[in-house]
């Protein structure tokens, strides 16, 4: 099947990655019944992401003639005999009002219907929302007939968002009637203060470690320099052969034996050190260019670099793709003491951008741990709010999330502070689920 690129503007770039097949027509019938059928108008579809009866209402709204498209055949029917260079234009102007995004021109968005019944439609690659023109004739056939919601995504949402708002309805209903009790609930309170304060100076106590210093080489090389001086100025050019002489060079000898035996003793720890630092290089080298990633990224964001051109020049570099993720992570959120939530949902283009490919939200969420996991970072508090911030901007998927959490408990850091921060957004999902299916 023949492929074309999405968007006449894209027909020259060959290494376009949105493709669809190219129309092919068929007139059938003679007389008043001649009818124009689009035969791949199903596969045409599907590469815009568009139901097929959109397109083919499309074109009978601006040929002013009858269309149908029947779902049980999958055939797509315009009245009349029509070229197909025809019908081509007038695809290319159905992609540009309902499929193309007015940012960035990207063919991945998604047709959202506004509670004002308005026709939207939202990027996945650069998070802008445009607004159809609603003046158009096919904008009341969508209304009418609005596209299928993806299976788990905004109808589960919208639920555990109501239902949320009916337990704070509840939750103030209880308020009220607890009023009469104000002395039990004094002394409820004081003792949960209590509680707290204790458990958070466990934590302080436990928590604080250091960071030590790995030991350098400057101790070594200054003991070699010393002991160089020393054999320097012991050398003596003339011999005496008096008693008091002969026993000062017996003396001589044997602390040069003895330098000598230093000597090799502070040989073997620097070989060793040369074997580890060889062993362990790659990891330095990793680290250092993942350093100069953040300090990439960083410069970038001060300069007011968008998503999608900061993800661009990060894709170039030519390190794996959990080494971006994380730089793009800890650049973000760097220098952030409180209020992660409120960070990631200000940030949440940059991250949407990130996880535009297939398989990345497994890299963000092992970014977000790794950062999370460090001694310098407060994010491990609000990991659950992180979370939740990314799941409710359509970032991260509540699949992906679960099977990291699940991975994470089995993996060799089980007994790690995050899984047990993360449980609670984790029960929220499988309970809302749970509740979900059995209404």
């Amino acid at each position: 099947m023949a492929l074309q690129n999405i968007g006449a503007a894209n027909s020259d770039d060959a290494f376009y990655r949105y493709k669809m097949p190219r129309m092919i027509t068929k007139i059938e019938g003679r007389g008043n019944g001649i009818k124009t059928n689009v035969v791949n108008m199903v596969d045409i579809a599907k590469a815009l992401a568009r139901p097929a009866s959109y397109t083919t209402k499309y074109f009978g709204c601006e040929l002013g003639a009858q269309s149908k498209f029947d779902e049980k055949t999958g055939t797509s029917h315009v009245n009349g005999a029509h070229d197909t260079a025809k019908l081509a234009g007038l695809l290319e102007n159905f992609i540009k009002k309902y499929v193309q995004c007015y940012g960035c021109g990207n063919p991945e968005t998604e047709i959202i219907i506004t509670k004002n019944q308005m026709i939207q439609l939202k990027c996945a690659a650069c998070g802008f929302v445009s607004d159809v023109d609603m003046r158009d004739k096919l904008t009341t056939f969508i209304i009418k007939n609005p596209p299928e919601v993806k299976k788990g995504s905004k109808d589960k949402k919208a639920m555990r968002r109501a239902e949320k708002e009916r337990l704070k309805e509840g939750e103030l209903a209880d308020e009220e009637q607890k009023k009469v009790k104000k002395e039990v609930k004094k002394k409820g309170s004081s003792s949960s203060k209590d509680g707290t304060k204790s458990t958070s100076s466990k934590k302080k106590a436990s928590g604080s470690d250091e960071d030590r210093t790995s030991p350098t080489h400057s101790q070594i090389d200054e003991k070699e320099e010393a002991l160089d001086e020393d054999d320097d100025d012991d050398v003596q050019w003339q011999t005496d052969t008096s008693l008091d002489a002969a026993r000062q060079r017996i003396q001589e000898q044997l602390s040069a034996v003895t330098a000598d035996m230093v000597m090799l003793s502070t040989d073997e720890p620097e070989k060793k050190k040369e074997a580890s630092n060889g062993n362990d290089g790659s990891q330095n080298g990793n680290s250092m260019h993942c350093r100069t990633l953040v300090g990439e990224v960083k410069a970038n964001l001060k300069k007011g670099v968008g998503a999608n051109e900061l993800l661009s020049q990060l894709a170039a570099h030519p390190v794996p793709a959990q080494e971006k993720m994380s730089a793009l992570v800890e650049a973000l959120f760097e220098g952030t003491e409180k209020g992660f939530a409120k960070e990631a949902d200000k940030k949440k283009n940059y991250f949407s951008v990130a996880v535009a490919d297939e398989g990345s939200q497994p890299l963000l969420l092992h970014a977000i741990e790794e950062f999370s996991c460090k001694s310098t970072s407060n994010a491990l508090k609000e990991v659950a709010l992180v979370l939740k911030a990314l799941y409710d901007a359509d970032v991260l998927e509540e699949e992906h999330i679960v099977q990291w959490y699940q991975k994470g408990l089995k993996g060799d850091n089980k007994n790690s502070r995050i899984w047990k921060n993360a449980q609670p957004f984790i029960d929220w999902l499988q309970n809302a689920e749970s509740e979900t299916e059995e209404e």
